[in-house]
């Protein structure tokens, strides 16, 4: 779907500018454009759309860490599972390389 009114903006666009209709043409599609978008439906379409975009979105974010802790674990940092009874590990030293 996404690709496909890709495709449909697009060639709008390039109709727009490649037009040999003139001022009148483009004045036309214009008009069209915003009937189209002014309308009280596709503007609630729209917004229907943008919060399940954002739902899915914060979905697929939550998913992908939840993958990426339970394959990668400790080995990340500040993914560290606790558990209760867990001894919190201690902050690792520095060493301190002789100075040449």
């Amino acid at each position: 779907m996404k690709y496909k009114a890709t495709f449909i903006a697009g060639g709008a666009v390039g109709y727009l500018l490649g037009t040999r209709a003139g001022r009148e043409r483009y004045e036309q599609i214009k008009r069209v454009y915003r009937r189209i978008a002014e309308n009280p439906t596709v503007q609630e379409t729209a917004g229907v759309l943008r919060a399940q975009v954002g739902t899915l979105g914060n979905s697929a974010k939550e998913n992908v860490r939840t993958r990426i802790q339970s394959t990668l674990g400790d080995r990340l940092p500040g993914t560290r599972h606790t558990h209760e009874g867990d001894v919190p590990a201690a902050p690792p030293t520095e060493t301190k390389l002789p100075y040449r």
